[in-house]
C-alpha cells in the first residue's frame, strides 16, 4: 500500500510514515545525513523529522533545496531542544531552527522532552552530566509555543515523550491541544493505554524507534509474518503501526530500506492484534540507566 495520511486536529494531514533524521554525534556524522536525507526525498518521502539536538537541521534543508521538490511538498518537523528552555524564548530557540532549515516555518514543532536539562546552550555535541534545572516548566514552555503556532512560524505543535500524566499536566492550562505526541512505540512497547488517552484528545502519535531495532525485527512472530506477506520484518513492523492510525519516523540510510519503508503490505487485523500482543512494556531506546533515570528524571516523574 501507498502510504497514508493523518488528519491532525489542525486539519493537516500528515505522512504515516516520515524519516527519522537522528545522524549520530559528530559534526561529520550529522553533516553526512544530507546524502541519505537526499535519496530518501528521491525515493518519495515527503516527511522528514529532525531536532533541534539532532544536529541535522542545516543538512536537511539542503537536502530538500538540493532534491528540486518545492519546500511545500514536504513535511518539516523539528523539535525544541530540552536544554534550551529559560536560556531561550521557543521563539528564539525556532528563530534558529528556521535558519538553519532554511525556510520560514515547520510544518510541525514539538517540545522535545518534558524535562529541563542545563547544558550549554550553543553546543549540540555536548555530552556532559545530564544536570536537571528545575525551571521553566513544561506548562510555561508549552505557552511560548502556542505563541509560534500563532504565529504561523508552526503550522501545527505538538510534545514528545509525554505521558498520561504529563499530558493531564500540560492540558490544565494548554490554550492549544498537541497535535502530536511522538513516543517510543513498537511492539514490544504498543502503549495501549497511552493511545487510547491521545485518541480520546484527537493527538496523533508518531512513534521512534518504531521497528524496535533487531530485537524487535528478529521476533519470530514477525519472522513468519514477513514471510506470509512476502515483506521485511520492518515493513512488517511499520504496517503495524499504520494500521492502529499511528505514525513512524524510522531511520534509513539505505536507499533500498528507505523505498522498503514507504511500500508497506496491507495486514490483516488478527495479525494486526497477534503483533499487538507481543507486549513486553520493554523499553529499547530510552529505557533507565544504573541510576533508574533517563535524562535526569525517574519513570516515576516521565509517568513512564
Amino acid at each position: 500500500m501507498s502510504v497514508p495520511s493523518l488528519k491532525l486536529n489542525t486539519g493537516a494531514f500528515m505522512p504515516a510514515i516520515g524519516l527519522g533524521a537522528w545522524s549520530g554525534v559528530t559534526k561529520e556524522q550529522r553533516a553526512s545525513g544530507k546524502a541519505w536525507f537526499l535519496t530518501a526525498l528521491k525515493s518519495g518521502y515527503k516527511l522528514i523529522d529532525t531536532a533541534w539536538s539532532y544536529g541535522t537541521e542545516r543538512s536537511v534543508g539542503e537536502a530538500i533545496r538540493e532534491s528540486g521538490i518545492p519546500r511545500n511538498q514536504i513535511w518539516i518537523t523539528t523539535k525544541l531542544a530540552w536544554n534550551h528552555p529559560g536560556l531561550r524564548t521557543p521563539e528564539e530557540s525556532s528563530n534558529d531552527s528556521l535558519k538553519k532549515l532554511g525556510t520560514d516555518y515547520v510544518d510541525l514543532y514539538l517540545l522535545h522532552w518534558p524535562q529541563v536539562i542545563d547544558w550549554p546552550d550553543e553546543d549540540e555535541e555536548y555530552d556532559g552530566p545530564q544536570i536537571l534545572r528545575d525551571s521553566p516548566a513544561f506548562n510555561e514552555t508549552w505557552a511560548g509555543i502556542e505563541k509560534l503556532y500563532a504565529s504561523g512560524k508552526a503550522k501545527a505543535i505538538g510534545v514528545s515523550n509525554f505521558s498520561i500524566k504529563n499530558l493531564e499536566k500540560l492540558l490544565t492550562t494548554a490554550k492549544v491541544i498537541p497535535a502530536v505526541n511522538q513516543v517510543e512505540m513498537h511492539p514490544y512497547l504498543p502503549q495501549e493505554d497511552l493511545k487510547a488517552y491521545c485518541d480520546s484528545k484527537g493527538i496523533v502519535l508518531t512513534a521512534y524507534t518504531p521497528t524496535g531495532y533487531a530485537t524487535v525485527r528478529n521476533d519470530p512472530l514477525i519472522a513468519e509474518l514477513a514471510k506470509k506477506y512476502n515483506s521485511t520484518p520492518g515493513q512488517v513492523v511499520l504496517a503495524w503501526h499504520v494500521a492502529r492510525g499511528v505514525s513512524a519516523v524510522p531511520k534509513s540510510t539505505d536507499a533500498q530500506r528507505q523505498k522498503d519503508n514507504i511500500t508497506l503490505p496491507n495486514l490483516e487485523q488478527e495479525d494486526v492484534k497477534r503483533i499487538t500482543g507481543l507486549d513486553r512494556n520493554e523499553r529499547l531506546c530510552n529505557k533507565a540507566n544504573e541510576k533508574g533515570l533517563v535524562g535526569g528524571w525517574t519513570y516515576e516523574q516521565l509517568g513512564w
